[in-house]
């Protein structure tokens, strides 16, 4: 059965909830004076969420509600290095998907708030990103037709004069605070990169749920500053997705740009966007998750999508790390071997053995099957990447 997705403002009285016949269940984003401070499953009965269960959901969000609320009694601003946000474009990526770019363009536009709006269509099989992108007046449109998302992206570098490039994909759909959350990030000169929270756009089929529950884009609700000194470069998975993301462009001109032969659109599948973290972390540059950055992603609908999705997470990672291990990173193997026994031996283990909040078997199995044809899949890319320079 599908689930509800709704927002609570906490600062209003907390209401019962009706009209909620087609669900069985809830996912309610709280927040506080507008910026998400958790989440909670509820159950829905007979059509409504009454209050009591919401109570009880909003109980367990107390530590990031606790902070928020005495950031804002306190009347607490954390000071800015920078003075006003800096110059700013938006980008986005996209590929023969204009039915989920007309719904992304409209809240990239209204987000961006005058500044300019870039679509990178990547080796598209016709005119209709282009004519969408024509009714728009604050929107270019570039054609790139080197294949894969990471040449979109450095695409969207190159053609971009602004300080800061702020990434949007083509399933998503910003909230009005977006951008200026993730530029409030760039607050120290260090800071080259700045990410946000992905919540789920809608769950209403049994795919999208178990993307949520398995793999969601968010990295909680407590800002985060990601300090070379004090974390591994290779642990970038935590930092956040490249689906809600900005890039301080001469940040990226010293550590380097996208690799080409990794994320979608290559045999690599996916991971460009953490190995482009791991290197500005490398450089000893800073990045920052900011959770008032809000954006929310349509997931995939169907189950066979969904394993696809996850299945080329696995080939992404891999194909990221051997290409770390050829280039002299050995480091990186450790990182491997723990992530393969802290997270997925006992993921595995819980599947088979059906373990209450498992993931299903074969979610699991797919992202294995990945992992081992990751190091394939990075020798394939790169061949193919030499073939077309």
């Amino acid at each position: 059965m599908p689930a509800a997705v709704l927002d609570l403002e906490l600062s209003d009285a907390i209401p019962d909830i009706s009209g909620l016949d087609r669900y069985t269940s809830a996912y309610v984003v709280l927040r506080l004076d507008g910026i998400p401070v958790g989440h909670c499953w509820v159950p829905v009965s007979a059509g409504q969420l009454d209050r009591a269960v919401l109570r009880e959901g909003i109980a367990n969000a107390m530590p990031a509600l606790s902070r928020r609320w005495v950031e804002r009694e306190l009347h607490h601003r954390r000071p800015r290095g920078g003075g006003a946000n800096p110059p700013a474009t938006v980008a986005i990526c996209t590929r023969d998907r204009t039915a989920d770019l007309a719904r992304t363009l409209p809240a990239a536009v209204a987000a961006a708030r005058g500044r300019p709006v870039l679509v990178v269509d990547n080796c598209p099989s016709d005119d209709s990103t282009r004519e969408l992108a024509g009714r728009w007046p604050q929107v270019r449109y570039v054609r790139e037709d080197r294949p894969g998302l990471n040449a979109a992206r450095n695409r969207a570098l190159r053609e971009s004069d602004t300080a800061v490039v702020a990434f949007t994909d083509d399933d998503a759909v910003p909230e009005p605070e977006w951008l200026e959350a993730l530029l409030g990030g760039f607050d120290h000169p260090m800071v080259a990169a700045v990410t946000g929270l992905t919540l789920p756009l809608e769950l209403e089929t049994p795919a999208q749920e178990w993307f949520q529950r398995y793999t969601p884009f968010g990295r909680g609700y407590f800002r985060h500053e990601f300090d070379p000194l004090h974390c591994s470069p290779h642990a970038a998975g935590q930092i956040g997705a490249g689906a809600n993301m900005a890039l301080r462009r001469d940040a990226i001109a010293v550590a380097g740009v996208f690799d080409e032969a990794l994320d979608a659109g290559t045999p690599t599948r996916s991971g460009g966007d953490h190995e482009l973290f791991t290197r500005v972390l490398a450089h000893g540059y800073r990045i920052v998750y900011e959770p008032a950055a809000v954006s929310r992603h349509r997931h995939r609908r169907s189950w066979e999508e969904l394993r696809d999705t996850i299945y080329g997470y696995g080939v992404g990672v891999y194909a990221m790390w051997t290409g770390k291990v050829v280039r002299g990173d050995v480091s990186v193997l450790r990182q491997a071997f723990r992530w393969a026994v802290r997270l997925q031996a006992p993921a595995l283990a819980r599947s088979v053995l059906r373990r209450p909040g498992a993931s299903p078997p074969d979610l699991v199995l797919a992202e294995l099957k990945g992992c081992l044809h990751g190091p394939w899949a990075w020798r394939q890319s790169r061949r193919r990447a030499r073939a077309i320079a």
